[in-house]
């Protein structure tokens, strides 16, 4: 039985994965690094911020202590922000999707990499904030995805002041990278990946693929936990 859907935020609800590679590039740039596009979304999409950071320094391409990656993300939050309130954009057939579920009485959260402050700014601008009950974002976690950390965490609070529990098997889960995929398929619950930033063949471990939410149904839905 269908009793929750969590979403992912960056490229599930928002077209903002490229204003969180531009807002890095702005931080790497006084190191003279650069992330090109192509790299970031084969090696570091899936990552928070604090993780991106670290992997940036593992794999020798920013050379700095581990101890300035705090430093680091609040300038990238900054500039992040920035970017969102002038140039964030809900992705198309998102408004009709949460639409559907509040219709149908479905509860709705986020569970993303995010930080709660670029996800709230977007939420807002976008009138959508009304919808999820609970927002899951990089500061609530100790490690981020494809651990199901994440997504463990999203729901034991949706089941805060409920006597109708929701299990994990009742959850669905929408993502748009395979990070995403791995760690709802780790923390038990079923998944829809959407291809608006990779394509088919990359997101073979969702359960349904489709190009847009919007070409989801109730029915869709329902099946994946019949």
């Amino acid at each position: 039985m269908l009793k929750a859907v969590i979403l992912d935020f960056d490229g599930v609800i928002t077209d903002s994965e490229i204003l969180h590679l531009r807002a890095f590039n702005k931080v790497l740039a006084r190191f003279n690094v650069e992330i090109d596009k192509k790299k970031y979304y084969t090696a570091y999409l899936g990552y928070t911020d604090s993780d991106c950071f670290g992997r940036l320094i593992e794999d020798g391409l920013l050379d700095i202590d581990k101890q300035q990656i705090p430093e680091l993300i609040k300038q990238k939050n900054h500039i992040f922000e920035e970017l969102a309130r002038t140039e964030g954009r809900t992705i198309e057939g998102v408004h009709d999707f949460l639409n559907m579920l509040a219709r149908n009485n479905v509860p709705m959260a986020i569970c993303s990499g995010a930080l709660l402050s670029e996800i709230e700014i977007l939420l807002e601008d976008a009138n959508l904030r009304q919808y999820f009950a609970v927002i899951v974002s990089a500061e609530h976690v100790k490690k981020g995805k494809p651990h199901p950390e994440g997504f463990l965490v999203t729901l034991e609070k949706l089941n805060e002041h409920r006597d109708n529990t929701v299990n994990a098997d009742q959850c669905v889960v929408i993502e748009d990278s395979f990070w995403g995929l791995q760690a709802a398929k780790a923390a038990g619950m079923h998944s829809v990946a959407v291809t608006n930033s990779y394509g088919a063949e990359q997101l073979h471990l969702a359960e349904k693929i489709v190009a847009r939410l919007s070409d989801l149904g109730m029915d869709d839905l329902r099946e994946l936990c019949a």
